[in-house]
Parts: C-alpha cells; structure tokens; sequence
C-alpha cells in the first residue's frame, strides 16, 4: 500500500490500454477479474476515489466468421456493472499491398484518446495509473508528473519500453501480481 502525507483524500485515475493488457493475459495464460483488479488499485493507492477508463477497438460487423456479441457484453458489463468508463471504436480497415499480394490490415489505436482524458481529468486526480508500454506515453507521463501528479505503469516485462518503465513513479509488472486479479484460461479460437 503506497501511504501519502497529511490523509489527504487521494483520487485515482486508472487509463488502461486494453490491447497492451490483452498480451499480458496471452502471457499469463489468464484473465484479468476487472473487479478484482479494480479493489485490488483502490486498496494499493488508498483511493478515496477511483475512475477507470478502458480503451479498445472491436472488429466491425461481418468481419469476423465469428460471433463478436460477446466483446459488446463485456463492454456494457464494465460500463454498467463496474462504472468504468469505455471508449471503443471500430477497427480501420487499410488495404495494403505486400509481396505476397493484396490484403487488409486492421488497426485500432486508442493512444490518442487515452492522452485526452489524461489531460483533460488532470484536475481531478492525485494519481494517474496507466496499463500500457508505449514509449510514445512518455512525453503524457512527463506532462503529468509536471503538473505535481503521481504516475504509475503497469505492463509486463516483455510489452514495455525501457523509457516508460523508468519514466514514471514506479513501474509495476502485472504479471507478477499475485493478489486474485487472475482468472480462468484463455481458450484459443479454433479456426
């Protein structure tokens, strides 16, 4: 538990990347329990206050031969059931062109929104926590910190930049976390 001077009432802002946290659930093997990780934030940092925003982007309609209902689902379950604030946009969809011929590329970076509400929330939190290993965050971390706020990352030891792990107030590796955040087994889709 970090403790902070004076019992001053501590708010906390959490900005999680959700595809950076994604390849540390394909490491682990695992799940993330968002509700347990949200206690888990809340208990760390002695929050009074706690807000947490998930960034991701999702396949758009009929481009999968998969159902992708379930991502929806699980979008409103951390909307609804654990007030976190979503912001999700569809996958672009690039045409490129490789030796191999012509294909699709997807992309879905969130980067940019995530930087907004970091900047645009910075007066209503003492301590920014973020789940990503971007290196491109560094210059978000440095405007953070410059204005007296706390940043810390989350990421794991094969997903992050060696200049956002020693950027920050503290890097933490979710991996090694072993308070009942994680749950279940990922199950591979079989195509």
């Amino acid at each position: 538990m970090i403790k902070h001077p004076n019992n001053k009432t501590i708010a906390v802002y959490v900005f999680i990347d959700a595809s950076n946290l994604w390849e540390a659930q394909k490491v682990k093997g695992r799940f993330i329990d968002f509700e347990i990780l949200k206690a888990f934030l809340k208990q760390r940092y002695s929050a009074k206050t706690l807000q947490v925003f998930y960034y991701t982007a999702y396949p758009k309609e009929g481009t999968r031969e998969y159902n992708t209902d379930n991502k929806h689902k699980f979008y409103t379950y951390l909307k609804k059931g654990l007030n976190f604030m979503v912001r999700k946009k569809p996958l672009k969809q690039i045409r490129v062109i490789t030796e191999e011929g012509e294909g699709i590329e997807e992309k879905g970076n969130m980067d940019v929104e995530l930087t907004i509400d970091a900047v645009n929330f910075i007066q209503k939190y003492d301590i920014a926590v973020l789940f990503t290993g971007d290196s491109d965050f560094l210059a978000l971390i440095n405007y953070i910190r410059s204005r007296g706020k706390k940043a810390y990352i989350y990421s794991s030891k094969n997903n992050i930049s060696t200049e956002l792990r020693t950027g920050g107030d503290g890097y933490i590796d979710i991996l090694s976390i072993k308070s009942g955040i994680w749950r279940g087994s990922i199950q591979h889709r079989k195509n």
